[in-house]
């Protein structure tokens, strides 16, 4: 079905799923992650894609996911920015009526306006290094946004997914877990793409809503900043790296008045704990 004559383009960081069993294992993965999770209601085979569930694919390459994704899904819009690659893509996809193509950088499309103010799914199989930016557009889209599966580099994964007390949580764990509850699916080997990266890859799952429910956080803009200057030197106490905000003494004064011993570092603290440090230092109100 697909012909691999055309080469990835190192520049924009593809690595085409080119095994079929990998992706029928990950639309597999997808589908059956949404049904058991509420983002669809589960439906008898007849009933798979219906109109209300709207898909939007980040990066459709050749179309490897779009066929597969497109028999579940009663609307799918395919994003792909290779102007190289949509010829074979509208092709692929001719005789799918329920998809849409649409040419663009996926870090420049309004969500919003792409799926007509509806709430919306995501898939992607995403380019390594603009990872971060994609998931932060993605969340900015919270309210509308019902879940959204992406293939990323297995070590951001677990990034995404660490919790207190692991090395690997960072500004990034926290900026994801307020918005959504990361779960890593599947890890895929390096022979499941074309190229083959030189890093292992995850099926990453990001189900809403994620710690933002239960925290009254009034200025999440605000909210997010705060957290990064929390994090902004790891191996630096919170108490050090809050004097990028504050004078040491008010600093002293917010964690004692938290509960929250000087020598503490952002790394062992939970989102309920940041969002308390947050309302007490005026920058907003929350509440766990």
């Amino acid at each position: 079905m697909l012909h691999w004559r055309a080469v990835a383009r190192q520049r924009l960081g593809q690595h085409f799923l080119a095994s079929a069993g990998w992706r029928e294992r990950i639309a597999k993965l997808v589908i059956g992650a949404t049904a058991a999770t509420g983002a669809r209601k589960a439906a008898a085979p007849s009933e798979a894609g219906r109109p209300g569930d709207l898909w939007i694919e980040i990066g459709a390459g050749h179309g490897e996911m779009t066929s597969l994704m497109a028999r579940q899904a009663g609307r799918l819009i395919a994003i792909e920015v290779d102007s190289k690659l949509l010829p074979g893509l509208r092709e692929q996809t001719a005789d799918l009526p329920n998809v849409t193509v649409v040419a663009g950088d996926v870090l420049a499309v309004d969500f919003a306006e792409l799926a007509g103010g509806e709430a919306f799914l995501a898939y992607g199989n995403l380019p390594y290094y603009i990872t971060s930016p994609i998931v932060h557009r993605l969340l900015a889209h919270a309210d509308r946004l019902r879940g959204a599966f992406l293939v990323v580099q297995h070590e951001v994964a677990v990034r995404m997914t660490a919790s207190p007390g692991n090395r690997d949580y960072g500004y990034f764990s926290t900026f994801t877990q307020f918005y959504s509850r990361p779960e890593i699916l599947l890890r895929i080997p390096p022979g499941a793409f074309k190229p083959p990266p030189k890093v292992e890859s995850a099926l990453l799952a990001l189900r809403l809503p994620g710690e933002r429910s239960r925290l009254d956080v009034k200025d999440e803009t605000q909210f997010m900043e705060f957290l990064k200057a929390c994090f902004a030197q790891k191996r630096k106490t919170l108490r050090n790296n809050l004097r990028s905000l504050m004078a040491a003494e008010r600093a002293a004064t917010l964690l004692r008045e938290c509960g929250i011993a000087a020598s503490a570092r952002a790394e062992e603290m939970a989102l309920p704990q940041f969002a308390r440090l947050f309302a007490a230092s005026g920058e907003g109100k929350a509440g766990a």
